[in-house]
């Protein structure tokens, strides 16, 4: 704990590594040290950036991180990568990507396996978040796997959502169908110098597909509250990163200015306890001996039509709650 107070960059990589520890005396540890770390964080802007692969997320975080450091700031970076179905591994290459921030001493990046965690976010990348604050960093950004319906999870642990976007983003129905869109409170076309005209009909489809979601979409989009911007950048020529962090300043203001700012973060901490409470339910539900040894049989009768599963279910929940003697 001291040495993460005083910003020890060993002291902070060790304390996350001890969070992501599975073993149960480890997750003793970890809670008592994150409960004593807990009054030194929450300072920080809370940063969600997600798209797809190819899109640039590590160029324009680099830029980015580059750009805060410049005008004083600490960035920390959590960034998941994709943990393969096949073997479980993760190449973890976000600090090769993003070379000249990683050997700032202003910046932190930590590459974590996602682990087939839903949503593409780390289990541990909350505790990791708050962890970075404790140890002064006032800038956390956290970097997604990739787009899609499952990848909404970090915009529930984050103060502003950014979705990055390419400038042949499609007609304004592809962009509407993206479950992820109206989540964003700013999307972002990257590469726009490689075809400014591409960028400028993208930028104003995006613009269109979100009038709609002010009227049906987040209700923090609603029409006397902060409205969604789309804006173009060069994140590989660092053009419009500036422009692009007035705007993340104009949404923290205007957000605490409301009293939104601090509702949303109270209602992510709760989230986040029933996050952990149903994944403990599951896991002992998983080993409960009860249901364990009836399970085959359970689902041999699924398999065979001789049993509704929705019957099975409340069956393998009866015997976890009520086991027999």
């Amino acid at each position: 704990m001291d040495g993460v107070l005083r910003r020890e960059r060993r002291a902070l990589a060790k304390t996350i590594t001890l969070l992501e520890s599975t073993r149960a005396d480890h997750r003793a540890r970890a809670d008592a040290l994150l409960n004593a770390l807990l009054p030194a964080s929450g300072r920080a802007i809370r940063v969600g950036i997600s798209g797809v692969p190819g899109v640039g997320k590590s160029t324009f975080i680099e830029a980015l991180g580059l750009h805060l450091i410049a005008q004083g700031h600490r960035v920390a970076v959590l960034a998941i990568d994709p943990s393969s179905n096949v073997s479980g591994g993760s190449i973890l290459g976000d600090k090769t990507r993003m070379e000249r921030l990683s050997s700032d001493e202003a910046a932190y990046i930590r590459p974590s396996p996602a682990s087939g965690t839903l949503g593409g976010v780390a289990e541990k990348t909350r505790e990791a978040m708050l962890v970075c604050e404790a140890a002064g960093y006032d800038v956390v950004i956290v970097e997604t796997v990739g787009v899609g319906q499952s990848e909404t999870a970090v915009a529930s642990m984050t103060d502003l959502f950014v979705l990055l976007q390419l400038p042949n983003a499609g007609d304004d129905l592809q962009a509407i169908k993206k479950g992820v869109m109206e989540l964003a409170d700013l999307v972002v076309i990257n590469k726009a110098d490689i075809d400014p005209n591409a960028a400028t009909r993208a930028m104003a489809q995006i613009t269109s597909a979100l009038r709609v979601f002010s009227f049906h979409g987040n209700p923090a989009h609603a029409a006397d509250r902060w409205q969604p911007r789309v804006m173009q950048i060069s994140a590989l020529k660092a053009q419009g990163v500036a422009e692009f962090w007035a705007a993340v300043k104009d949404f923290e203001a205007r957000r605490r200015a409301s009293g939104e700012f601090e509702a949303r973060r109270i209602q992510q901490a709760r989230a986040w306890m029933w996050d952990i409470v149903h994944a403990g339910l599951r896991h002992a539900f998983d080993r409960h001996a009860a249901v364990r040894a009836a399970l085959p049989q359970t689902l041999a009768d699924v398999n065979e039509a001789r049993i509704a599963p929705s019957a099975a279910a409340r069956a393998l929940l009866t015997l976890f709650q009520h086991p027999q003697p």
